[in-house]
């Protein structure tokens, strides 16, 4: 199965027309007109926030936002073709990172029913174990401080989820902070990160979490797009665990979907499926919850998205995300793919395709709301998010 990384390589070296541009605004066209109204009917557009939203930016504005200096070196081709694809992707065009990726995500939030909001991820840098920052395996970095300037300015259309690593020194106090600030949540990658969630130095960050009823959204699965200190083994599902047994309540990120993690709860420490793994703790600990962000994505296996639609006693504890801006890379998602393996009617690809090219976000959306398994569907529930984070609200 192809790997992320490996695929972005190839969006790199096929050249455009790959992923869907947004420099204007586009109207959703006739053909998908029906399916966008099906869609959103019986969802309440107050607890439809997407749950997996990155904030990306250059810190042309002086935002502090960082990128590693591979992403603008051309004998790095996959590097250099990451960046580029994945701003085009976010409608990002010319000069303007920081504002051009916040001003397009304002652009495809219209086409959306006035309160839905996007949780805008801060994203922290790796560390050593020692807890020394990396700048080395940092990939980027967005600031906790830019992530909420930017949502308390457009309070009524995004909301904002801190990033701290455990292993700072200052580690509880500026989560604290963070929480003060209006952070709904926490978000770690931890094989970009360098964050092993079993490790000791988390206990004192959990207990404040679970105190605080704060979710802990963590990366779990294989990690391509953002390789940063490439640690996969921190991604193991069963990791969370420590978390989980101090209270907290996690979002697995993607439902953990995609490549294998050993099984520590076996002797032999033989590798298993991440989404098996994921879905050992979905029946083990109630407070586990994961969102399907990507998991249409081709390089996912179709039994991922088979077994999420048919266990609809989970879709209360599933979250729509939407992992922005990754909706625009095309190719990561083919709609006649998914109806070839019966998950989606073939009368729905054409008018899916042109949706996208006018809003990625929403065809996104709009997908999750036609995906079937037999007569299984993602219950309304999966797209009531805002229930999840009111403890922090």
């Amino acid at each position: 199965m192809m790997k992320r990384r490996q695929f972005l390589c190839c969006l790199g070296a096929a050249g455009a027309g790959l992923f869907t541009g947004l420099a204007e605004a586009r109207p959703i066209p006739e053909i998908a007109q029906a399916l966008v109204h099906e869609a959103l009917q019986g969802l309440d557009a107050r607890q439809l926030w997407d749950a997996h939203c990155h904030l990306l930016g250059n810190g042309d504005s002086g935002s502090g936002c960082e990128l590693h200096p591979s992403l603008d070196q051309w004998w790095r081709p996959v590097e250099f073709a990451r960046k580029r694809f994945i701003l085009a992707a976010a409608g990002v065009q010319g000069a303007g990172v920081d504002a051009g990726f916040v001003s397009a995500l304002h652009r495809l939030g219209e086409d959306f029913p006035e309160g839905s909001r996007w949780l805008l991820f801060a994203f922290e840098r790796a560390y050593t174990a020692q807890g020394a920052m990396d700048a080395e395996h940092t990939t980027f970095h967005v600031p906790n401080a830019y992530a909420a300037a930017v949502a308390q300015a457009h309070p009524g259309r995004f909301g904002w989820v801190a990033s701290v690593h455990p292993y700072r020194e200052d580690a509880v106090p500026a989560l604290a902070h963070c929480l003060q600030q209006g952070a709904v949540a926490v978000k770690w990658l931890p094989s970009s990160m360098a964050i092993d969630p079993l490790n000791a130095r988390c206990r004192p960050f959990y207990e404040l979490l679970a105190a605080r009823r704060v979710p802990l959204i963590v990366h779990c699965g294989d990690e391509h797009a953002v390789p940063g200190a490439e640690q996969q083994a921190f991604s193991n599902p069963l990791r969370v665990r420590a978390a989980l047994e101090c209270g907290v309540r996690v979002v697995v990120a993607h439902c953990a979907s995609l490549g294998e993690g050993e099984d520590l709860d076996a002797r032999s420490r033989r590798k298993q499926p991440n989404f098996a793994l994921f879905v050992r703790l979905m029946q083990e600990w109630p407070q586990l919850m994961g969102d399907v962000s990507a998991i249409t994505q081709r390089n996912r296996n179709p039994e991922v998205l088979r077994t999420l639609l048919r266990r609809g006693d989970w879709h209360g504890r599933l979250l729509h995300g939407s992992d922005h801006p990754l909706p625009g890379l095309s190719l990561l998602t083919s709609y006649a793919g998914l109806a070839r393996m019966g998950l989606l009617a073939k009368e729905d690809i054409e008018p899916l395709a042109q949706l996208r090219r006018a809003n990625p976000l929403l065809a996104d959306l709009v997908l999750k709301r036609r995906l079937r398994e037999g007569e299984s569907r993602f219950d309304a529930a999966v797209f009531a998010t805002a229930r999840h984070f009111s403890g922090a609200a």
